[in-house]
């Protein structure tokens, strides 16, 4: 039964992402889910709600809908009540998808679960490392903001709103973001995992630095 749901699932995430931008598409929800899985091994959360949370995390992204917080959750929530799920299991993934992205760490989290802490160290680990990068020049081209700029430095974001708002430099959302991730991973195995995939974007930094000044 569980397999069944979690196929209808896919077919329904497929369906409603065809066309989404590159990196907020199937393939990103495809890493996460494989990922969430492989952390899961180890965490012991609720294989079911791991795996919806995962699958529907990003089915409405609030930056590709006038920045509206609740149609993720909303969409996810109408899906799964089709699908005639507890109500303690939708809610629970509705509250994930609602506390999972980095900005909404910006704000104030209400909800706390195990599940939370694997799909989003899951999800984070997908911003990070070699796909983490290719992903932000994706989005950055996407938004048609510049690679580099020298004289725009990177900043902290006081609150979310502020966060959500930038249009600096792609370079910047490294040390804005995703330089940050290692050291909030919850789990284990995603922490481990971070390590390398952090690495790698600091050789890539240096790299390409090294370029922009025309020293290699």
């Amino acid at each position: 039964m569980e397999q069944l749901i979690i196929s209808k699932t896919i077919d329904f995430v497929k369906k409603t992402l065809a066309g989404a931008e590159a990196g907020h598409d199937w393939f990103h929800i495809e890493r996460v889910y494989k990922t969430a899985k492989q952390i899961n091994h180890t965490e012991h959360g609720d294989e079911l709600v791991v795996a919806l949370a995962a699958l529907l995390h990003d089915i409405a992204d609030s930056k590709f809908n006038g920045g509206d917080e609740e149609v993720g959750p909303r969409l996810a929530g109408d899906f799964l009540k089709s699908l005639g799920l507890d109500p303690d299991v939708i809610v629970h993934v509705q509250e994930i998808i609602r506390n999972l992205s980095f900005k909404a760490s910006l704000g104030q989290i209400t909800f706390a679960s195990k599940e939370l802490d694997i799909v989003q160290d899951a999800d984070r680990l997908d911003a990070i490392g070699a796909i983490g990068i290719a992903r932000a020049f994706t989005y950055g081209g996407f938004k048609n903001r510049v690679l580099y700029d020298p004289e725009i430095k990177p900043q902290q974001y006081a609150d979310k709103e502020a966060y959500k708002n930038t249009v600096a430099p792609t370079v910047n959302h490294f040390y804005e973001k995703l330089l940050l991730l290692k050291d909030l991973m919850k789990t284990a195995a995603g922490k481990q995992m971070a390590e390398e995939r952090h690495q790698f974007m600091l050789t890539y930094l240096d790299q390409f630095y090294a370029e922009w000044e025309g020293e290699k």
